[in-house]
């Protein structure tokens, strides 16, 4: 009696640590494969529907999504789909939001509640809103009192636990870039995010920041290397001795070292987007596109070498080519064509 019963106690231990094993697996299969999502913009006159677009990702296993506007077609085709989404505010819609608790209550209403099948990951505030862009600078004022009503409205609605509520910046914010550790916001900059990036340490959301290697790369061919930029390189190393391995990274570090030095050491950075162009401009083709963009699904899972390990939640710029776009190379940036057919082979 005494061997049976200590075989079962046995049995059941051994089904403990199995199912403790499976559980760990899971979360580091999350943390990991599904790391990559897709920015869907729609500024084009040919584009597939939400639905066919939905049944595009599924099939492609693309699990996480940018959109830019509550788009209400787009937001049905979602619900059901598993899909995580990430939900921009429009920056036109800014002013409004910030006016009052009430505005900001009705958009929650409309475009989130009003949608219960959708997987919402984060509400985006605003995009690219800086004092040192001509044609966002007028929005700079309402930043800051739309998060915290939207933030409101999503704990008030018992979604708090569930959505996480930020903005979207651009690396030009940034006056230092290299090397990283140096990294600093310029002066121009910092009255108007150091209030944004406390609200966010204090509500636990990440910081979302469009990252484009390619930007930095055309705009100093002359000391950045072509395969650093397309994550083909052994590496650089930086004075302090730290070896980088691609541009990607060093942006991403720069960031996180000016975060440090505002007094937001603890706020991760998701990178709302990146991408390499195809075509219409420099530097554009559908090689150096399809390099870029395969090497960095995998080099995100690996982290930088200032959070090593810690894989980076990263969007692709963009999901399709769009046409309405400008310059041209703007139209460019699509994983997929229009007839979604892959422009390159590429797997999520």
């Amino acid at each position: 009696m005494s061997c049976t019963v200590n075989r079962f106690f046995s049995s059941i231990s051994t089904l403990r640590l199995l199912w403790a094993l499976l559980v760990i697996l899971v979360i580091t299969l999350d943390f990991t494969d599904a790391q990559t999502g897709v920015c869907y913009g729609r500024l084009g006159d040919n584009l597939p529907s939400p639905a066919e677009v939905v049944a595009l990702c599924n099939q492609n296993n693309i699990r996480r999504m940018r959109i830019y506007d509550p788009d209400q077609a787009t937001l049905r085709a979602l619900a059901g789909s598993n899909i995580e989404l990430t939900l921009g505010v429009p920056n036109p819609d800014l002013q409004s939001i910030a006016a009052s608790q009430s505005n900001a209550n009705t958009w929650i209403q409309n475009n989130v509640r009003n949608h219960p099948n959708v997987r919402f990951r984060y509400i985006a505030v605003g995009n690219e809103v800086s004092p040192l862009r001509g044609d966002t600078s007028r929005y700079v004022n309402f930043v800051l009192p739309a998060l915290r009503n939207i933030r409101a409205a999503v704990s008030s609605a018992g979604l708090g636990n569930q959505i996480r509520v930020s903005t979207s910046i651009e690396t030009g914010v940034l006056g230092t870039s290299f090397p990283p550790a140096d990294g600093a916001f310029r002066s121009d900059v910092n009255s108007y995010l150091r209030p944004i990036t406390d609200f966010l340490v204090s509500t636990g959301a990440p910081l979302l920041v469009n990252v484009y290697p390619y930007f930095s790369y055309i705009g100093n061919k002359a000391q950045i290397d072509l395969q650093y930029a397309l994550f083909n390189s052994d590496g650089i190393v930086v004075p302090g001795g730290i070896r980088y391995q691609n541009l990607f990274y060093a942006i991403v570090d720069a960031m996180y070292a000016a975060l440090e030095k505002s007094g937001a050491e603890t706020l991760e950075i998701v990178v709302s987007e990146t991408g390499w162009p195809s075509a219409g401009g420099d530097t554009t083709t559908v090689d150096f596109a399809r390099t870029y963009n395969t090497n960095l699904v995998r080099r995100v899972r690996d982290g930088t070498p200032k959070r090593p390990g810690r894989a980076i939640e990263t969007y692709i710029f963009g999901l399709f080519d769009e046409n309405q776009k400008s310059p041209e190379f703007e139209k460019n940036f699509g994983l997929f064509f229009p007839n979604r057919q892959p422009k390159y082979p590429i797997s999520f």
